[in-house]
C-alpha cells in the first residue's frame, strides 16, 4: 500500500506541447510510483474546452487525471486548485498581438496561479517559457545567462514578465527556440509556407539552429515533475535577483537537443516530408526580403530563423531532468512526418496528435 501521494498540477493540458506532457506526466507517474511505493495524482486545469486524458494504446490502462475547472485569470476560481500539490507545471500561455488578452493570462494569471501555489505550500513550479525572449541577433551556443533579453512581439514580452514571476518564487522556466512534431500548427506550416513563397537557399542555409521534438521536450518536463531531490539546484542559469521572500532565485534552462540542425537540413527534411522542390540558388538576407516585399519586424524576425544562428547550449536541462534528450532531428521529425502529410496537404490528420486550443492557449 502507498505510504504517500504525490500531486502533480498541469495547466495548458489541450495546446500542443501540453498534450504530450499529459500523455508522458502519465508515464512517468506510473514508473515513479511502481519504484516509490507511492500513488499520484495528476490534477488538469481546465478552461473553456475539455482537456483530453492524454491516452493512447501504451497509456490507456494508466491511472487518468482528475480535470478541475478553473480560469487563470480569475482567481477566485483557482481557489483550492493546488491543494496537496507538490508539483506545479505552467504551460498554458495567450499567443496573439492582443496586449490585454496577453497580459491577462501570461502576466496576471501567472501571478494569480503562484499566490495560489504559494498559499497552498507548493514546493515545485516549472514554466515552460521561450528562447523568443532573447534579443535579436546571432546566438552560438550560448548558455543560460548568457545573453540579454530583449523580446519584440506581444506575446514574448508578456511571456518574459510571467517567467519572471517564477523565477523570482524560486522555479524552474524551460526555453526552447523551436518545437516540432504532431500537432504542431505554427513552425513548420510556417516554414513550409515561405519556403513555397522564396524557393532559394538564403545564406547557404548555413544557419544552424536548435530545435527539440515535443515528445523529448514533454518527457523532460515530466521527468522534472517527478525527479526526487531539491526544487532547485544552485548553479549557472540562475537568475541574479534573490526572490522577495528571501529564498533562492529561479532558473532558467535551455531546452532544445544538444546538437543543432542546419537550415539546410531543416528545409531539406521538410521539403522531402511534404513533396516541395528544393530552393535553388543562393541569396542573402537582403535580398530575401527585397523577393518577399520589403522589410518590416515581423518579416526580418522570421527570416533570421532560417538566416542567423540560433542555437542554444541546452546539455545542463537532460543533466538535471536525468533523460536522454533522444535521436536527433533526422529520426524524430521522420517520426513525424506522417503527420504533417495529412494535416499540410489537406487530409485529416491522425486523431492522436494533441491540437492547439483555438483561443490560443497553446502549452
Amino acid at each position: 500500500m502507498a505510504s504517500t501521494t504525490r500531486t502533480v498540477l498541469l495547466t495548458g493540458g489541450s495546446g500542443f506541447t501540453g498534450g504530450w506532457t499529459l500523455r508522458e506526466l502519465r508515464r512517468a507517474l506510473h514508473r515513479a510510483d511502481a519504484e516509490a511505493s507511492q500513488s499520484s495524482v495528476l490534477r488538469v486545469l481546465t478552461h473553456r474546452r475539455p482537456v483530453p486524458d492524454g491516452t493512447d494504446a501504451d497509456t490507456d490502462a494508466l491511472p487518468r487525471p482528475e480535470h478541475a475547472d478553473g480560469d487563470l485569470t480569475d482567481p477566485a476560481s483557482l481557489r483550492g486548485l493546488c491543494e496537496g500539490v507538490d508539483t506545479v507545471l505552467h504551460l498554458a500561455v495567450r499567443v496573439g498581438e492582443d496586449e490585454e488578452e496577453a497580459r491577462a493570462v501570461n502576466v496576471e494569471g501567472t501571478r494569480n496561479l503562484l499566490a495560489e501555489a504559494a498559499r497552498a505550500g507548493v514546493r515545485r513550479i516549472v514554466q515552460l517559457g521561450t528562447a523568443a525572449v532573447y534579443r535579436d541577433g546571432a546566438h552560438r551556443g550560448a548558455a543560460e545567462g548568457e545573453l540579454e533579453t530583449g523580446p519584440v512581439s506581444v506575446t514574448s514580452r508578456t511571456r518574459l514578465e510571467g517567467e519572471r514571476l517564477v523565477l523570482a518564487a524560486g522555479g524552474t522556466v524551460l526555453r526552447p527556440h523551436l518545437v516540432y512534431g504532431a500537432g504542431d500548427t505554427w513552425f513548420v506550416p510556417a516554414l513550409a509556407q515561405l519556403t513555397r513563397g522564396l524557393p532559394h537557399w538564403v545564406e547557404g542555409g548555413r544557419a544552424r539552429l536548435s530545435l527539440v521534438a515535443v515528445d523529448d521536450l514533454a518527457r523532460a518536463l515530466a521527468a522534472l515533475a517527478v525527479r526526487p531531490g531539491p526544487d532547485h539546484v544552485p548553479g549557472p542559469g540562475a537568475e541574479p535577483a534573490a526572490s522577495p521572500g528571501g529564498g533562492p532565485a529561479g532558473r532558467v534552462l535551455h531546452a532544445s537537443h544538444p546538437v543543432p540542425v542546419t537550415a539546410r537540413e531543416l528545409v531539406t527534411a521538410v521539403a522531402a516530408a511534404l513533396g516541395l522542390p528544393l530552393p535553388e540558388g543562393d541569396i542573402s538576407t537582403a535580398r530575401a526580403l527585397e523577393l518577399l516585399g520589403g522589410a518590416t519586424p515581423v518579416r526580418e524576425r522570421r527570416l533570421s530563423l532560417l538566416a542567423v544562428d540560433h542555437w542554444y547550449d541546452s546539455s545542463r536541462l537532460w543533466a538535471v531532468a536525468g533523460c536522454d534528450p533522444g535521436p536527433g532531428f533526422a529520426a524524430r521529425f521522420a517520426e513525424h512526418a506522417p503527420w504533417y502529410r495529412a494535416a499540410l496537404g489537406g487530409g485529416p490528420a491522425p486523431t492522436t496528435a494533441p491540437q492547439a486550443a483555438p483561443d490560443g492557449r497553446t502549452g
